[in-house]
């Protein structure tokens, strides 16, 4: 059996046992003390730490392959000199894609109304918002004062920044840069061999994050607001399935369905962690092995968009803001729609791709449009289950973005995207076939 279908099987398994946890856990049909015991030494002992575990593995690999890749990657577009037109085409769609996301769902939710007739539900929330930074200091934190901070602080924008003035610096160096660079291009290879050695536990660590969260979570949440959650839902998986793949097919002529079917691996990874920046690894190695694109566009993409590309964060900040909207009974208008788009689009280059740091963002929201921040401690109880559906979608949009972008540099290997028989995370198992080959 291949590791894709382990990584699904062991999702589908580890949703399962933590639905039937779950319910044990409200019934108590087996005695408190049963219930107890699985919920010590089971979901909050056994599979938190194997969760714990993996997600650590996960974020180990980031920041020296975010950096070594990126390295690479800078050293071989500065002999063309086309860093600064691969970094405008990337930034010009993640930010066009997160401006699409939040007007479809700031569409859908005026057409759908999730919060009418729930105004009851507005009473006694209480929330108090981490102060959000101006969009200035913003702006200046991307650049680095120091890079080994940076990295143990695992600030991605300021690693990309860093990444990219040294690859530039290498390829201007003449031998000394050649010498340096071959260390490199080496030691990136070593670094895939890891996330490969890695991934081989990849399925133990999805079934017990999943087991865990769903066995805390249940269903009692949804059905609370399910309006808000099928709104919200059904937002993401329009964006994901329609609009990248019509971005994907205008913009590149590439087959929408081949991307989607060969990034079902990376998809099934940020779910289950609910984080970009620990997704990073098995999204970066997707797209190079499986869609074709080259290192040096992938090596920049990837790592940029799990920092600044959040579309399914910006779907639930127009939903959440009409939710609440219509939940307290204020109408904001037109502009007060249009302030939520250029504010959410604005805001996702700020986001940091871990879980939770929407919420902040959609205090930053709500407080442009005159919005009770309490109203997000009512969307809260189904934030984490939407979280790791967004977060998927942000992935995905990564993908899309890098392969249109590699595209149209001819950095796109044509035979590796329309071959069907790539079945592993990292490639063909056991082949050691390269993107480039």
């Amino acid at each position: 059996m291949g590791l894709t279908k382990k990584i699904v099987l062991a999702m589908i398994a580890g949703i399962a046992v933590g639905l039937v946890f779950n319910v044990l856990n409200t019934s108590q049909i087996l005695g408190e003390g049963v219930t107890g015991f699985i919920n010590s030494y089971l979901t909050n002992g056994l599979f938190d730490v194997i969760g714990r575990i993996f997600i650590a593995s996960l974020k180990l690999m980031v920041v020296p392959l975010v950096l070594v890749s990126l390295i690479c990657g800078a050293c071989a577009l500065s002999e063309g000199s086309r860093v600064g037109v691969l970094a405008g085409k990337t930034l010009l769609l993640y930010l066009v894609t997160t401006a699409m996301a939040i007007s479809l769902a700031l569409i859908l939710a005026l057409l759908i109304q999730p919060g009418a007739g729930m105004e009851g539900m507005a009473g006694d929330a209480a929330f108090e918002p981490q102060p959000a930074p101006p969009l200035s200091d913003m702006l200046v934190s991307i650049f680095p004062t120091n890079p080994v901070e940076a990295m143990a602080k695992g600030n991605m924008l300021q690693i990309i920044v860093f990444a990219l003035l040294m690859g530039y610096a290498i390829s201007r160096s003449g031998k000394p840069g050649q010498r340096i660079a071959g260390f490199f291009n080496d030691l990136n290879e070593v670094i895939m061999r890891m996330v490969g050695v890695l991934m081989v536990f990849a399925p133990y660590g999805v079934f017990a994050l999943l087991a865990n969260k769903i066995a805390q979570l249940g269903l009692d949440a949804i059905v609370q607001l399910l309006k808000y959650f099928m709104v919200v839902l059904g937002a993401l998986l329009l964006h994901a399935i329609g609009v990248y793949s019509i971005l994907l097919k205008l913009l590149s002529g590439l087959n929408p369905l081949k991307l989607l079917k060969k990034m079902r691996p990376a998809m099934v990874f940020a779910f289950s962690t609910a984080s970009s920046a620990a997704t990073i690894p098995v999204t970066l190695q997707t797209v190079e092995k499986r869609l074709g694109v080259d290192n040096k566009v992938a090596s920049f993409t990837i790592p940029l968009g799990a920092t600044i590309n959040m579309d399914g964060t910006a779907i639930m900040q127009g939903v959440a803001t009409v939710f609440i909207s219509q939940l307290y009974g204020i109408e904001i208008g037109l502009m007060g729609y249009l302030t939520v788009i250029l504010t959410a689009t604005l805001a996702s280059i700020g986001t940091a791709g871990v879980p939770g740091v929407g919420l902040i963002m959609l205090a930053m929201v709500l407080q442009q449009v005159g919005l009770p921040l309490e109203g997000i401690a009512i969307v809260m109880g189904v934030d984490r289950l939407l979280d790791m559906v967004r977060t998927a979608v942000n992935i995905t949009g990564d993908s899309v973005v890098s392969a249109i972008v590699a595209k149209s540099e001819g950095a796109l290997d044509l035979e590796t995207f329309n071959d069907d028989n790539y079945n592993s995370v990292v490639g063909r198992e056991g082949d050691g076939r390269s993107a480039a080959s």
